[in-house]
């Protein structure tokens, strides 16, 4: 874990290579969560994990333009699943740029930290992440949204936020602080976390005086184990007010990725993707595992991959959509 010493030097050195007309604001410089703040703001760290030193500062400024996901380097390239682009206008794309589709969505992470996650699976999901931020970042200045299962960063809800979340990270390089900061431990309490996300934005929703006021989101769990509790109940009841406001398909996407190779949690994903069609509601859920000693299924999680399984649910989604207008 990096000593604050070691956290602020690397965070002056990105002040200060930015320019001095940073025009910051007096006193704590972690503003609250913004729907779409001016800078990366980060909350103060939570008093129970004091032991484990304070989290890390964020950029207080969004990062200057790079050059771009490839100066990250290649992802691997496993077999992922083919998903084929309609000709929809409503999904934003470019022959150069197939992830433009991401400045329509509000990206949000939640990341398993329990004790079975600690090892290659943990490297794998930060490495991934750190990826996926700067391809987000390429296409939304406001950045991802990242909560774990247990690790909490204190910040309360608001705006439509959730709390104990890590708000509006535009670097690789927070992302790998935020993970320094973490460490794999406590239980897999699923559905509890993913409602306490989904509830504030419900909120925001409910009191929007249009819906298209209100971003989409595409919340993306990553997980290697079954859950404790019953997420399928808590998107079931949220799937049901999306319908009762007629929101659009897309309005809300949950993927869940399984890292690993336990089968229990893979039939409870399964399960969890097929089930919401038996329950008489809106199917806003979709599922992948990666796992090495698989021949049959993707290898690695990269962000490629990630973004692949998004794109393609987003893409069904919005077919969804314009088959049910047409059946009108």
């Amino acid at each position: 874990m990096p000593s604050l010493a070691k956290i602020r030097g690397i965070m002056s050195r990105k002040i200060s290579s930015a320019g001095a007309d940073r025009n910051l604001p007096p006193g704590n410089p972690w503003p609250p969560a913004q729907p779409n703040p001016p800078y990366a703001g980060m909350p103060p760290p939570a008093p129970d994990f004091a032991g484990y030193g304070p989290p890390p500062l964020y950029d207080p400024m969004p990062p200057p333009p790079g050059p771009g996901p490839g100066a990250w380097g290649p992802s691997p390239q496993p077999p992922y699943p083919s998903f084929t682009q309609p000709n929809n206008s409503n999904v934003p794309h470019t022959d150069e740029d197939r992830y433009a589709f991401l400045s329509k969505y509000d990206t949000i992470f939640l990341v398993d930290d329990s004790g079975s996650m600690a090892g290659s699976r943990w490297a794998e999901t930060r490495a991934a992440l750190s990826a996926i931020t700067s391809i987000c970042v390429s296409h939304d200045e406001d950045g991802i949204d990242l909560y774990f299962l247990n690790h909490r960063s204190g910040a309360p809800a608001a705006n439509g936020k959730g709390p104990d979340g890590f708000y509006n990270v535009a670097s690789p390089a927070v992302v790998d602080a935020i993970f320094d900061s973490a460490r794999p431990q406590g239980r897999t309490f699923t559905g509890s976390r993913l409602d306490s996300i989904l509830s504030p934005y419900m909120a925001n929703l409910q009191r929007a005086r249009r819906i298209a006021d209100v971003k989409p989101v595409n919340i993306i769990v990553i997980t290697d184990g079954q859950p404790l509790d019953d997420p399928e109940s808590v998107i079931v009841q949220h799937a049901r007010k999306l319908d009762k406001l007629e929101a659009p398909m897309s309005q809300v996407g949950i993927q869940f990725f399984q890292v690993g190779n336990e089968p229990e949690a893979r039939e409870a994903l399964q399960d969890l993707d097929d089930g919401l069609v038996h329950q008489g509601v809106r199917d806003m859920v979709d599922t992948a595992t990666f796992d090495a000693t698989d021949p049959s299924r993707n290898k690695v999680l990269t962000a490629d991959g990630i973004l692949k399984v998004v794109l393609g649910a987003v893409v069904r989604r919005l077919d969804r959509r314009a088959a049910d207008g047409r059946r009108r």
